[in-house]
């Protein structure tokens, strides 16, 4: 087997990579940067330029399945250009893949596992969503996901089964939200966000990694929520970093209108409420490593004092 993975040199796909090559799975890799192609026994990188629908062929020599990460960031400001980007990257990657495939000799794609948000969930303190829920957040996260979940499923038309799994909250020492969370605790300023009881349903990465690698081992089909089988409040979480930082909690926490003014749009990604169920990928024989909060940050901060050696810089 060889996997073409979009979004490989990003935090997600680099951990994606190191599964695929412990199992000794051969990787190619799209990039939009020429400079970060590189070329070895088992990866392999093509240039691509998805608003040009430009994407090299050669990339998908002897693939028999694709992962899909790429996209723009959504933790920048939601201003009116960075949203069309946001949107614009997702659904502009996915239709230049599909016609690259179209056009391709290959005619052994048989899965594709595309990225999703579980940001497609309603802000509710009360739901615990699954994945045939039929609520959709009315803001732009939940256009942005649906929009992207439908344009992942025309690769039906080409014969590929396609499965789409919704990321939670990605706990990663290396980037993304959580060294965020982690600076003001470091700084003696911790506190909980808004109320502190929205729901946050949570991922640590090399269960996610593991979950993406294991969808292409089992040819999964529809969607799945990448998140651990217990959401935590964020007043929760919060506690939790202090803990394992050995920081004080400070009390109140910061209000959620001053968020709002710091943030503006943006302030749903930290103030959404989102109790997401693990239960379908658990069934399908998915096993988690971190299934609760405590081991996952210790094994990020603090896996000296579990004899665990540290997750290894992606």
């Amino acid at each position: 087997m060889k996997v073409l993975i979009t979004g490989a040199t990003g935090l997600v796909g680099q951990a994606i990579v190191k599964v695929l090559h412990q199992k000794g799975i051969p990787v190619n890799y799209l990039t939009t940067s020429k400079c970060k192609i590189e070329s070895t026994e088992d990866l392999q990188g093509f240039y691509w330029n998805p608003n040009k629908g430009e994407i090299d062929l050669e990339c998908f020599q002897d693939v028999q399945a694709i992962i899909n990460l790429a996209g723009a960031s959504i933790a920048k400001r939601w201003t009116s250009k960075h949203k069309q980007k946001v949107l614009s990257s997702r659904i502009n990657s996915l239709q230049t893949l599909k016609k690259g495939l179209e056009n391709s000799s290959n005619k052994e794609v048989e899965c594709l596992v595309s990225a999703s948000a579980i940001g497609i969930y309603p802000d509710s303190k009360s739901d615990y969503f699954e994945e045939d829920t039929s609520k959709v957040d009315n803001g732009f996260l939940g256009e942005v996901v649906t929009k992207w979940e439908a344009e992942a499923e025309t690769f039906k038309d080409l014969g590929v089964d396609v499965a789409k799994i919704r990321m939670g909250l990605v706990l990663s020492a290396d980037g993304g939200a959580l060294p965020k969370m982690v600076i003001p605790i470091k700084n003696f300023v911790g506190a909980p966000l808004g109320s502190g009881d929205q729901w946050q349903s949570w991922i640590h990465i090399d269960d996610l990694a593991q979950m993406f690698v294991f969808a292409v081992e089992n040819n999964l089909k529809g969607i799945y929520n990448g998140v651990a089988p217990n959401p935590v409040t964020n007043i929760k979480m919060t506690k939790e970093l202090t803990k394992i930082m050995e920081r004080p909690l400070w009390l109140p926490s910061v209000p959620a209108f001053v968020l709002k003014t710091v943030l503006g749009e943006m302030s749903t990604l930290v103030l959404a409420s989102q109790r997401v169920s693990s239960k379908k990928i658990e069934e399908e024989g998915f096993s988690f490593q971190y299934v609760n909060i405590c081991p996952a940050f210790k094994n990020l901060y603090a896996p000296q004092e579990e004899g665990i050696p540290a997750s290894v810089e992606v």
